[in-house]
């Protein structure tokens, strides 16, 4: 089992930045690939990107590339989404998820969610 935590949102201005984290317990961090989602309101939820396992290998949805960076720290189990140049329509709450494997579809096959934290951004 692995229970999954983030923190880091908040409000921010358009062209701002910040920082979520995704901390997780036990000790098989790095046996799992871990995926960024976030869901606005009255959307579905949308798949932000993943990291495989030792953090080699990134893949970003269209509408984050260039501006959101995924990254983890097996040490401490824990991952992160760095969020620049945001805009209003990254608002969402944001959510983490856990796999054991590389899957060819990178929107499914997630085990595990955290309880995703809010991010807004005002214009």
């Amino acid at each position: 089992q692995v229970q999954l935590v983030e923190s880091g949102g908040g409000l921010v201005q358009a062209g701002g930045s910040l920082r979520l984290s995704c901390a997780t317990s036990g000790r098989t961090f790095s046996s799992y690939v871990m995926g960024w989602f976030r869901q606005a309101p009255g959307k579905e939820r949308e798949f932000v990107g993943r990291i495989d396992w030792s953090g080699s290998r990134t893949v970003y949805a269209d509408s984050v590339k260039g501006r959101f960076t995924i990254s983890r720290d097996n040490a401490k189990n824990t991952v992160y989404l760095q969020m620049n140049s945001l805009k209003p329509e990254d608002t969402a709450v944001y959510y983490c998820a856990a796999q054991r494997f590389w899957s060819s579809d990178p929107t499914t096959g997630y085990n595990y969610w955290g309880q995703g934290t809010q991010v807004t951004v005002s214009s």
